[in-house]
């Protein structure tokens, strides 16, 4: 838990904007949804190896979970964690849903251009990723399935997935300890099975905080076995 730490950086995304950093292994990333309503397509990579990055399929079938809170924690593709999950106050991040392109933008909310609107312009979330990945080199085939933080999708009984609309409400956060140095890069855009039909983004607050190493009996570490595994392949790593 990171709250009664200084803050060493804070900032405000707004809705349809998309930030990165690199989060620093002893740090923590506490994400605040400021208005109710966020969306946050969350993306994460090995900040020395970009190569390195979410590895989506892992993360669930190594926890047998298909959603995100508290004492989960982030796969690479590599087998180790590149983030943990320390504190949630929702205790549901869809994993699911993945993130809007440019096409369904415009068939769900219509054309509204820069020239048109200035920052109220229709953005997606496809789009302003790639454009940030872009900054450190990377392109389009480098980008992955997302965490939706924020957002819930559930998946009934005849297999259909199914969006809860007013899941996350004002103040709801989240806290995202780096277990290694890891790029993060997130955006705002609405979810791409948000039922709304107007073009509404809502903006959250990123803080950056210093975190202790996790413990032997940390919650992230005991709440799989396979948990275990993936901090002593990052603590390796690090030797």
């Amino acid at each position: 838990m990171i709250t009664n730490e200084p803050v060493l950086w804070e900032a405000v995304i707004e809705g349809g904007e998309t930030w990165s950093h690199v989060l620093k292994r002893g740090t923590g990333l506490r994400v605040t949804d400021t208005a109710g309503g966020a969306n946050v397509a969350s993306l994460f990579y090995n900040a020395a190896n970009f190569s390195e990055r979410f590895n989506l399929p892992d993360t669930l079938k190594a926890q047998h979970i298909a959603r995100l809170t508290k004492g989960f924690v982030l796969y690479s593709d590599m087998g180790r964690i590149l983030c943990s999950i320390t504190e949630d106050t929702l205790g549901w991040h869809d994993p699911l849903g993945g993130y809007s392109n440019a096409a369904l933008v415009r068939e769900k909310y219509g054309e509204a251009s820069y020239q048109q609107c200035r920052n109220g312009w229709h953005q997606d979330a496809c789009t302003g990723l790639m454009l940030e990945i872009g900054k450190y080199g990377m392109r389009e085939r480098d980008l992955t399935p997302s965490l939706n933080l924020f957002s819930k999708v559930w998946v009934d009984t005849a297999g259909a997935m199914r969006f809860v609309e007013g899941h996350s409400t004002a103040g709801s956060y989240v806290e995202l300890r780096a277990e290694m140095n890891t790029l993060v890069v997130l955006n705002t855009c609405q979810h791409p099975m948000d039922p709304n039909p107007e073009y509404a983004p809502k903006p959250v607050t990123v803080q950056v905080r210093r975190m202790a190493a996790p413990a032997p009996d940390d919650a992230c570490r005991v709440s799989r076995p396979e948990n275990e595994r993936g901090f002593i392949n990052t603590e390796r790593y690090h030797l």
